[in-house]
């Protein structure tokens, strides 16, 4: 919105134009989110639901009573912002409009009284995912999907039942394994900080730059910058929200930031043109809570036991067996991101 009163309010003073700027929208967004965030997040504690405890997980007892459901909150800062700083495009608006409902059905849960089963919310996931992907491939791609690969050149044209499958399992997984990482405080909230970070970068400064996706042998993404200015306001919200939770944490994201937060990065994965991107944004959310999914299922349908050894999910596994503490998960965990994702985008953008 914001970018189009731009054109109008110049005429009345010239410094107005700098609102049609990406550089100048981003940044706005990114402080007005953290603020807002900030002032806005403890005013809403009462309206709150309280923490019960997680069956299994360390140390929950000192999370009971604390309010939780605070994406709920800064989501819907995050949504506010979008349309009021971005210039949306019908997928842009799908999406900011689907993150918002993935964080209500996880808000849903946070306040109920008997919490929702996993195999509810696991079908649950699996229709937004189907119908998320489905929105991105007829409002962004335009039944036309085109994927750009690791280590390879050029672009590869994608049968849509394999888009819809592949973008439908990125999403689920996203969800999933960021819902699992939350256990720790600040360790969802920072290692999602890291992949938004990330990928705001790259849809800025890379796919959204047309001569150094050039120069890179990367497809031109034209709304590259339209997206960085949604992601870094999102980014913003987060940082406002790890002013509050970080150890010892006032308020919980619950299901209702976790979910929409893992959905937001899928989603943003997907119109990048490169599923694979997932590793470099969320390696070690996966890791941490993708291994301790997959090693569920095995057992549970196939009986095949694996890594019995190991307590999932992994950071439940270090503060138990390894004796680490909640700030050495943190940080340990997060170096391990930022290596990961130094590593692979050097792989991804440059053997080419």
């Amino acid at each position: 919105m914001l970018y189009y009163l731009a054109a109008s309010l110049q005429k009345v003073f010239g410094p107005f134009r700098l609102l049609q700027s990406y550089a100048v929208l981003i940044i706005i967004a990114l402080y007005a989110g953290f603020f807002f965030t900030v002032f806005l997040l403890p005013k809403a504690y009462r309206f709150l639901p309280k923490d019960r405890g997680r069956e299994f997980t360390v140390n929950a007892e000192a999370a009971i009573g604390k309010p939780t459901g605070a994406g709920s909150v800064f989501v819907t800062i995050f949504a506010l912002l979008s349309f009021f700083f971005a210039p949306l495009s019908p997928a842009a608006i799908a999406t900011v409009a689907l993150t918002w409902f993935t964080m209500l059905t996880g808000f849903l849960d946070d306040r109920a009284v008997h919490p929702w089963g996993e195999y509810v919310k696991g079908g649950l996931d699996l229709i937004i995912s189907l119908g998320a992907s489905a929105a991105i491939f007829f409002l962004f791609f335009h039944g036309d999907v085109r994927w750009w690969m690791p280590f390879v050149s050029g672009e590869f044209s994608v049968h849509p039942v394999l888009f819809l499958a592949v973008s439908t399992v990125v999403l689920w997984v996203s969800i999933n394994t960021t819902n699992c990482t939350d256990g720790v405080d600040g360790l969802s909230g920072t290692l999602v900080l890291l992949a938004l970070s990330t990928l705001g970068i790259i849809f800025y400064f890379v796919l959204g730059h047309a001569k150094i996706a050039e120069y890179l042998l990367l497809p031109h993404m034209r709304e590259g910058a339209r997206w960085a200015v949604m992601i870094f306001a999102l980014t913003g919200v987060l940082m406002g929200y790890l002013w509050h939770n970080a150890f010892p944490s006032k308020v919980l994201m619950g299901d209702a930031g976790s979910r929409a937060l893992g959905f937001f990065i899928g989603m943003c994965v997907l119109v990048s043109g490169n599923p694979f991107l997932l590793i470099m944004t969320s390696a070690m959310i996966m890791i941490n809570g993708g291994t301790g999914l997959l090693k569920v299922a095995l057992l549970r349908f196939f009986n095949i036991r694996i890594l019995h050894n190991i307590r999932f999910p992994l950071h439940d596994h270090m503060r138990k067996n390894r004796s680490w503490s909640p700030t050495q998960v943190l940080l340990k965990f997060m170096i391990m991101q930022v290596l990961i994702t130094l590593a692979v985008l050097g792989m991804f953008f440059k053997i080419r």
